[in-house]
């Protein structure tokens, strides 16, 4: 973990890793290289095919 902007968030320096919510994701940047991004879309694939069915 890589705090981006030290001086706005010091408390962050010591932080290893962590649990990230989904309210919070705009707060995080990951590169591409480090995102599977299979899972993802099996899963709003499944999402949407279980949403159309209930329509």
């Amino acid at each position: 973990m890589k705090v981006a902007d030290e001086e706005k968030n010091p408390y962050l320096l010591s932080c290893k890793n962590g649990f990230i919510r989904g309210n919070i994701v705009r707060y995080i940047h990951l590169s591409k290289k480090e995102v599977d991004t299979e899972p993802l879309t099996e899963a709003c694939k499944k999402e949407a095919k279980k949403d159309k069915a209930q329509q």
